[in-house]
């Protein structure tokens, strides 16, 4: 009678399936009193609501009760919590229910479940109902052979969810942090809430943005999966604890950042020597560059086309603008076209600077002003994975970007682009990418930026949580971090009518030898016409050209 009590109570047609997978997952999470929080559970028809009360948030940026979200953080001590007879119990009263806890109406001393009982439960329920079948049937009755396979998967089932939770406990006795953030977004992702809450508060207590690698890239995934549950979409920046930098501290963070990433810096060398390659007999060079930021990339291109044989020839760059960029330089882009300018008088390089204040989704032929007699390049780096696609929007800005450009019949097409996959993937596949992707660049600026650099802290904050935090949070229009692994990105060249061009082989061979002054982990690999660079075993960054 108990099953078929919380079969009605469900309104599922096998209530008994959920009885058993449900009532295990609620007795087998250990009380939530024990691990530094409150918890206070109201299970209404209209939904479920928690409050919690954390003990530990440094590590945290987000500030999650200020956005409008499933549960709120609290610091009242007056939480107050439910016991399992769904009586209100006092804090000191919860502490004492610890352990795996069952009651029912023939367990009334809270002795601890296990698998064999909730076999046997399922085992004696089918008995008494053949007893009854037999009863009101007659013996030759079958009425209940076709129930076995639903009986079956339900103890299948069963032990799956005790399997699950084996593990998950396993993992927290070995304080495996990045399984359990994997057990957390799957838990957020099937709707466990409860489960979710309760992994994060075990999370808290592992990460920092001062410890290991894996510690700080925790503290960041963490923040995403409370913003996922917090807020959505434009919410998600609002809840942010931390102040946005001032101008000039966050172009330093920006530079301090490209230092300690040369996978970054070598995939702009890979694009300038194939522009380089591509404009070695012209006169005339106009740059399209569709994400100026500081022009970093032009400052040894400029030197380049100044040793010239024969002389440098006339260089344009049309620079268009994203307003991150304009804000880390603390103003509009005629602060680039000064800085690219005063160098090319000092090399003696003829130059003009044009920009276009506007994002890639704006941006239509006139804002090019393409001239005759010009020689084209255009170059995204780490750009186009901005622009919405067709799973974001009709217009299809991404793809659209580049049949306009090809309308221009450019010389050479250059692509710098992060070697992951999140365009389009579901939430969970996201998280995992995420972590995978963010665990090699956490590593390699270990590396590279001693763990007591003042700045460190800032740099990884303010140039990577928040594009994780995005990725991670956010959907639809407003994830804006949407990333493509190359072969995607050249299914989508070759559809708007482009063909490969090969990058520069001696560019690539000094790039080659740079990288050995760096940590033997890094590593470069030319494949199918393009650059990979990475750490270890996992690409980062691919440099790619067309024509």
């Amino acid at each position: 009678m108990h099953a078929s009590q919380q079969q009605r109570r469900s309104g599922m047609s096998n209530g008994l399936y959920y009885h058993s997978t449900k009532e295990v997952g609620a007795y087998c999470l250990p009380q939530f009193q024990t691990f530094g929080h409150q918890l206070h559970y109201n299970d209404r028809s209209q939904g479920t609501n928690f409050l919690t009360q954390n003990s530990n948030e440094r590590y945290c940026t987000l500030e999650s009760s200020s956005a409008n979200g499933s549960y709120a953080v609290y610091t009242s001590p007056s939480t107050t919590s439910l016991s399992p007879n769904g009586s209100p119990m006092s804090q000191q009263d919860s502490q004492s229910y610890t352990g795996y806890q069952h009651y029912s109406p023939d367990n009334t001393y809270g002795s601890p479940i296990s698998g064999s009982y909730v076999i046997n439960e399922v085992n004696d329920f089918k008995h008494k109902l053949k007893e009854l079948e037999t009863v009101m049937l007659g013996p030759d009755s079958n009425f209940l052979d076709s129930y076995d396979y639903t009986f079956q998967n339900s103890t299948n089932n069963t032990s799956l969810a005790m399997d699950s939770w084996r593990q998950i406990m396993e993992a927290i006795s070995k304080r495996d942090l990045k399984h359990i953030l994997i057990f957390c977004a799957r838990a957020i992702s099937d709707n466990e809430l409860l489960e979710a809450q309760w992994l994060m508060d075990e999370l808290r207590q592992m990460v920092s943005v001062t410890g290991e690698p894996i510690q700080r890239l925790g503290a960041y995934v963490l923040e995403g999966l409370v913003a996922r549950l917090a807020s959505s979409g434009s919410n998600i920046c609002k809840a942010l604890k931390c102040k946005e930098p001032a101008s000039a501290e966050l172009l330093s963070y920006m530079h301090i950042l490209d230092e300690v990433r040369p996978y970054f810096k070598f995939g702009y060398m890979a694009a300038n020597g194939a522009i380089a390659e591509a404009m070695k007999d012209e006169n005339r060079i106009h740059i399209i560059d569709f994400q100026i930021a500081q022009g970093s990339q032009w400052l040894t291109l400029i030197p380049a086309f100044a040793a010239r044989p024969g002389g440098p020839p006339h260089i344009r760059v049309t620079g268009i603008d994203d307003s991150m960029s304009a804000y880390a330089r603390g103003g509009g882009p005629n602060i680039v076209g000064k800085r690219l300018s005063k160098l090319a008088e000092t090399f003696k390089v003829p130059f003009e600077f044009h920009y276009a204040a506007m994002s890639g989704c704006e941006v239509q032929l006139e804002n090019l002003e393409v001239r005759p007699g010009e020689a084209l390049a255009v170059n995204f780096a780490f750009m186009l994975h901005h622009m919405p696609d067709e799973s974001v929007s009709t217009q299809n800005h991404r793809d659209r970007l580049l049949r306009l450009v090809k309308s221009l019949s450019p010389k050479v097409v250059t692509l710098v682009e992060q070697e992951s996959n999140t365009n389009t993937a579901a939430f969970f596949p996201r998280v995992l990418e995420t972590l995978n992707y963010y665990t090699a660049m956490f590593e390699s600026i270990d590396v590279t930026l001693p763990r007591e650099h003042k700045e460190r802290i800032n740099v990884e904050q303010h140039c990577l949580a928040r594009a994780m935090v995005n990725i991670i949070a956010c959907e639809g229009p407003e994830r804006v971090e949407r990333h493509e692994l190359l072969g995607k990105w050249r299914s989508r060249f070759i559809m708007a009518g482009f063909t490969p061009y090969p990058l520069s082989s001696f560019v690539n061979a000094t790039i080659k030898t740079l990288l050995e002054n760096y940590c033997s982990s890094y590593r470069l690999e030319e494949r199918d016409g393009a650059l990979y660079l990475g750490w270890m075993n996992r690409d980062l960054v691919a440099s790619c050209a067309w024509k």
